[in-house]
């Protein structure tokens, strides 16, 4: 457990420096009332808090990278970016006295819930929650629950950039339109990937849907993590 002369807002800021070297960040915080259903410690207990970790832009790309240049086999299993993400956060969770949940793994968790409500995000068209300074360019890697309310973290939405986006121009691109306004056609999406136009376009620059949205630009992923994501989504 957390040493109890530690306060709160000391364990956001240890928390927040353990995460720096591998590009990750506080996304954000949510505080649970006693009547909420909360995710629960490892003893058992409901958690008070749950604190978002994840990036911003391709903010652990070369740290992921390094990382996994250095395996034996230049793999890190099945799921490298998940698996990479247990080992950076786990042992933070460990010498906090927290509990780790991953969107990768069960129990499953309300990530998005959570996000959406730590930082007041909605879901754009493709279904990534759309951040108003960086776009699409963003994600949750984990996150970590204490026993304890803590400050706040990340920053909160004033407005969803979706709502004043008349020309939609991420619907428009997709070349196969699997975006329409009731639903992202997983399938369709993946089917195209997996074609030769999909080879040649979305699978080895980036999903041109999530290319086109003009917010956060200046976040967009490196070439290599696009690749990365989108041969992960072909699958």
């Amino acid at each position: 457990m957390m040493a109890p002369s530690a306060t709160a807002d000391t364990i956001i800021e240890i928390v927040r420096a353990a995460l720096q070297p591998h590009g990750l960040f506080l996304r954000g915080t949510v505080n649970f009332s006693a009547a909420e259903a909360a995710p629960l410690l490892a003893d058992g207990r409901p958690a008070a808090s749950v604190v978002l970790i994840g990036n911003v832009g391709g903010s652990f790309w070369q740290p992921f990278s390094r990382w996994r240049d250095g395996l034996p086999d230049r793999g890190g299993g099945a799921d490298p970016l998940d698996n990479w993400s247990k080992a950076v956060i786990q042992p933070i969770a460990d010498a906090r006295g927290a509990t780790a949940y991953f969107p990768s793994d069960p129990p499953w968790q309300p990530f998005q819930q959570w996000a959406m409500r730590a930082e007041g995000l909605k879901a754009s068209p493709p279904g990534i929650l759309i951040h108003p300074r960086y776009g699409l360019w963003h994600g949750y890697r984990g996150a970590l629950v204490f026993d304890r309310p803590l400050p706040e973290t990340g920053e909160r939405a004033a407005e969803h950039p979706c709502d004043r986006c008349t020309a939609k121009p991420c619907m428009s691109a997709c070349p196969v339109s699997a975006l329409t306004d009731e639903r992202f056609d997983v399938g369709l999406c993946r089917s195209h990937l997996r074609s030769e136009a999909g080879r040649a376009g979305c699978l080895s620059s980036g999903c041109l849907s999530r290319n086109a949205c003009p917010v956060g630009a200046g976040y967009r992923y490196p070439e290599g993590q696009l690749r990365f994501h989108m041969v992960a989504l072909s699958l």
